[in-house]
């Protein structure tokens, strides 16, 4: 159980929200929704004890598992399956297990025997906790999540970002939470593994909190929605199911611009009559009622809803290049004895559009990761053609500095760029004002990811390597770039989950990976966008 009293949050000075007085508990499958940059994000961490509100208080019972954004979160040391085995503390267990295994088998007379009697505390151990099921149990939820057998023993710091997230997923679910915090637990999911997580979630007896751009999860999920209102900074509660909310919500919109239309009129009548008898002496007093009264009027009306502004997205007008801006041959990736992909070749024309598609781990970040010169191949090379210029995009924005400011990133994404442009480029982006001194470090997903396109719009690149780039998107926000996608004249690579955004690249060619298999695209090719 999560409750909160008079709890204020803020994004440096700006207000979020303030004087909020909630509870979750268990049973309670509550949707938090709103605009991106409301708080959705900022509340997650402070419920789940990660940071500090400007505040007001959460008191928690109960083991909390929380699932942020970022797939980078977490230890990077030992494999996938012990990952998610200390979510229990067995990964230590059975470690201590194996150290004294080894003791058994390199000892004799009486160091064996206190090895032998410390293996049957430590199995007694492993055993009540779980053990040997728990272990079973761990390796079917990380399965239904899309990880293959293979990974459970690769090391944590090869693995490719869906596969981390994948585990960090899967780690929450086994850790026996009472309440779950899932901020985009879809991302990188496959439809098979999206379906199999909505199912457990919709049985799950504790408190559960989700945040996430896939409408059909929160429809078939949640039972409790809160809205965060950036306009109004509070949080409404609808004790109500997804579709039964949107229809109390534009209700009660209603009703609040009637209800201040109302009142802005009485105010109006109450003013003019105040001034006209504060001429009168022997009316002054009667007339300062009126103006006061009037003046409580319009400070007790609420905002009305704005409607939600949408960062206005168009790439840039790609630099003139060579026929082949760039290309790749005989690439190949290794980390340790684990082989990513070999002998990739590709080459990628001007104004070619070119997708990648391939099973998580099979090396899609990877690819455009070398591409971008971010990470050299194994073997082969990287060629540049005639007036090459790249603009590449991060899933996990590792092109951004968490330290610096929002202006600060983007004035150095360009050499030229005057502080004017850059702020009226941000402007578009909704950073306004003294938003552009914040640190990148506090944003939320999808203002980062607001951040990292502004630094390509400014770019005149003519080859866009584009990996994951709908991730952590509202709705009205991700329209944007798949139109600015469809209308954009240069080179792009991309790689990505969402099928819609694939629909509006208009793709010419596929590569498949780990194969590295190229062929003309083929609408046959969508059914392996939902699979990978």
């Amino acid at each position: 159980m999560i409750a909160t009293t008079a709890l204020e949050l803020r994004a440096g000075a700006r207000l979020l929200v303030s004087g909020v007085n909630v509870r979750i508990n268990n049973g309670d499958r509550i949707g938090f929704v709103g605009r991106n940059g409301a708080g959705k994000s900022t509340l997650a961490k402070v419920l789940a004890g990660e940071t500090l509100p400007a505040g007001g208080g959460v008191q928690r019972t109960g083991k909390i598992g929380y699932l942020p954004q970022d797939p980078r979160t977490g230890e990077d040391q030992g494999t996938a399956l012990d990952r998610i085995l200390s979510a229990r503390d067995l990964d230590q267990i059975a470690a201590r297990m194996t150290q004294v295994e080894h003791e058994m088998a390199t000892t004799e007379g009486a160091e064996l025997e206190k090895a032998l009697d410390r293996y049957t505390r430590v199995d007694a151990e492993f055993t009540a906790a779980g053990g040997y099921g728990a272990t079973s149990e761990a390796e079917a939820i990380a399965t239904s999540l899309g990880v293959s057998e293979a990974v459970f023993n690769n090391q944590l710091d090869t693995l490719s970002g869906g596969q981390r997230r994948r585990i960090e997923l899967a780690r929450i679910l086994f850790s026996g939470a009472e309440t779950l915090l899932l901020d985009e637990p879809t991302n990188h999911l496959d439809a098979d593994s999206i379906m199999w997580l909505r199912n457990y979630l919709m049985n799950y007896s504790g408190g559960l909190v989700i945040i996430s751009h896939d409408v059909n999860l929160i429809e078939t999920v949640v039972n409790k929605v809160f809205y965060i209102d950036g306009n109004r900074n509070v949080i409404d509660v609808y004790n109500l199911g997804w579709k039964q909310y949107l229809l109390q919500r534009e209700q009660d919109e209603h009703r609040r611009k009637k209800e201040r239309a109302n009142a802005e009129k009485k105010a109006e009548i109450l003013q003019k009559q105040g001034e006209k008898m504060r001429a009168k002496a022997s009316k002054a007093t009667a007339a300062q009622g009126m103006l006061r009264r009037a003046e409580k009027l319009r400070s007790s009306l609420e905002d009305v809803r704005v409607k939600d502004k949408v960062a206005k997205l168009r790439f840039p007008t790609p630099a003139p290049c060579g026929k082949t801006p760039l290309s790749g041959e005989e690439l190949s990736k290794n980390y340790g004895s684990l082989e990513i992909f070999t002998d990739v070749s590709c080459v990628i024309d001007k104004g070619s559009r070119v997708v990648i598609l391939g099973l998580n781990g099979a090396g899609k970040t990877t690819l455009l990761k070398i591409l971008a010169n971010q990470l050299e191949s194994d073997t082969g090379k990287v060629e540049h053609g005639h007036g090459l210029k790249l603009g590449y995009y991060a899933q996990e924005h590792e092109m951004l500095d968490f330290e610096r400011t929002i202006l600060e990133n983007m004035m150095s994404s360009k050499d030229d760029l005057r502080e004017p442009e850059a702020r009226n480029v941000l402007g578009s982006f909704l950073f306004v004002g003294d938003d552009v001194h914040k640190p990148v470090k506090v944003l939320s997903g999808g203002e980062r990811t607001r951040l990292a396109l502004a630094t390509l719009v400014v770019s005149a690149a003519n080859v866009l390597l584009l990996d994951e780039p709908t991730n952590n998107l509202d709705p009205a926000s991700r329209e944007e770039i798949l139109g600015a996608l469809a209308e954009y004249q240069g080179a792009v690579i991309m790689v990505s989950h969402d099928e819609g955004a694939v629909q509006a690249l208009k793709p010419e060619r596929v590569i498949l990976l780990p194969d590295g298999d190229e062929d003309i695209w083929k609408d046959e090719y969508f059914d392996l966008i939902s699979i990978d």
